[in-house]
């Protein structure tokens, strides 16, 4: 496909019909391939040529729409994955090993803390969490010998802390790892990582992306450009023969364009079993067609609903950086000038309780895990997302007990304000 700008890559990015082919994406729904030599099936598993052999590793469907995604955060290759917390391990875990270690932004989704500071902890993986306004030298300070990643969230979920990507990407870069980003809530409509110095980008796809609570999925995209060869001693996953995968060097034989993904998938993908099934990829890339069209919509309604939080006495502190009182505004005018998402944060001055009273007084947004739909939803993620760390670890990710995070949907901004108002009433 031509390139064509982000919008029109949303609608018609990933897949080109021939003459005679379905218009839209097929759904192709078969675990298996069939092939009339065993000898054209041993290619495919010597990565010797491109086909299909089991949907585990890889499926059509899924390729197109990975294609879609690539192409939207400016990638040169993307694979699917069965939610966004595989793809975050599953990018993680592709660089570092037992005994390596992960510099992380402490203001991420409570989920991908856990995983960090816990599961990856018991598989040996070290951590140090920084904060997302830390300074240069306490940033170069995180760095060990046998770090391999850097992680962080464009907009944190929930804190909406902004993370200064160049800064973080400067830091990773001169200690030879990548940096790796969660776009998950800015999407590549509002911020392209790669082109502020990211190498991987992942995404829950479950999100905006797929925009309407239909399908869990996720997606990693190399953005192409980290050199792997270069700093081979810290990577010989990619950088000496797989001897689980016929001896293949993959930043050999695949490039910088290429290596990362294709050994997540030979590897990882074929280990783990993460897949997104082609049906929900179907789903999914149905919500992209729409995803520039509903992300101004999205962030119309949150920045209305931040306008308005700002004025009520009930409200402690309302956090969106597309407010001008917001400490992030002006990291998000650099990063995210067309605006963030439709997700606002804010404090109650009750506190817990007040949260607690002010969601079950809702009428019109409900009281979902979910975020970033088509329908307004808010929780405490204090008692829910975030109910598995300590009141430190809370603070250190901007989530105090009183937090209501709420993710603005698509409808008419004055019957979302209607509705906060009225809750709020209660909480007096």
């Amino acid at each position: 496909m031509e390139s064509y700008r982000l919008d029109t890559t949303c609608v018609q990015g990933g897949y080109t019909p021939g003459n005679g082919e379905p218009r839209q994406i097929p759904i192709v729904q078969s675990t298996t391939f069939k092939y009339a030599t065993g000898e054209e099936m041993g290619k495919l598993f010597d990565l010797e040529a491109p086909g299909y052999f089991y949907t585990r590793l890889q499926n059509p469907t899924n390729d197109y729409v990975a294609a879609k995604i690539a192409a939207l955060e400016g990638g040169t290759a993307a694979m699917l994955t069965s939610s966004g917390q595989a793809a975050n391990f599953f990018a993680l875990f592709n660089l570092a090993s037992c005994g390596d270690h992960i510099v992380a932004s402490s203001s991420i989704y409570g989920g991908t803390f856990n995983l960090i500071s816990v599961t990856m902890a018991r598989m040996g993986i070290g951590v140090t969490f920084v904060s997302p306004d830390c300074t240069d030298a306490e940033l170069e300070a995180a760095f060990q010998p046998n770090t391999k990643a850097v992680f962080g969230e464009t907009i944190a979920n929930p804190a909406l802390t902004v993370l200064d990507i160049e800064q973080f990407a400067r830091a990773a870069h001169a200690h030879g790892v990548p940096l790796i980003i969660d776009n998950t809530f800015a999407t590549p409509v509002n911020c392209r990582p790669i082109e502020w110095g990211a190498d991987i980008v992942t995404h829950s796809t479950t999100k905006y992306m797929d925009g309407h609570g239909t399908a869990v999925g996720g997606a990693i995209v190399d953005g192409g450009r980290f050199d792997w060869m270069a700093h081979k001693e810290k990577f010989p996953g990619l950088c000496t023969p797989d001897e689980s995968y016929h001896g293949i060097t993959y930043a050999e034989k695949f490039g910088m364009g290429g290596a990362f993904i294709t050994k997540c998938t030979a590897q990882l993908m074929r280990d783990f079993g993460a897949i997104q099934s082609p049906q929900h990829a179907f789903y999914l890339n149905l919500g992209l067609e729409s995803l520039h069209v509903r992300m101004k919509r999205h962030c119309e309604n949150g920045q209305a609903v931040a306008e308005f939080l700002q004025t009520r006495p009930e409200v402690e502190k309302v956090h969106y950086c597309g407010l001008p009182s917001d400490p992030y505004y002006a990291r998000a005018q650099k990063y995210l000038p067309n605006g963030s998402c439709g997700v606002v944060s804010f404090e109650l001055k009750g506190g817990r309780a007040a949260a607690e009273t002010f969601m079950d007084a809702l009428k019109l947004a409900a009281i979902e895990t979910h975020v970033a739909d088509a329908r307004t939803c808010c929780l405490n993620p204090a008692s829910t997302t975030h109910r598995q760390m300590t009141d430190e670890q809370l603070h250190a990710a901007g989530v105090p007990a009183g937090l209501v995070r709420m993710s603005c949907g698509l409808e008419d901004a004055r019957d979302l304000i209607d509705d906060i108002a009225q809750a709020l009433d209660q909480c007096r």
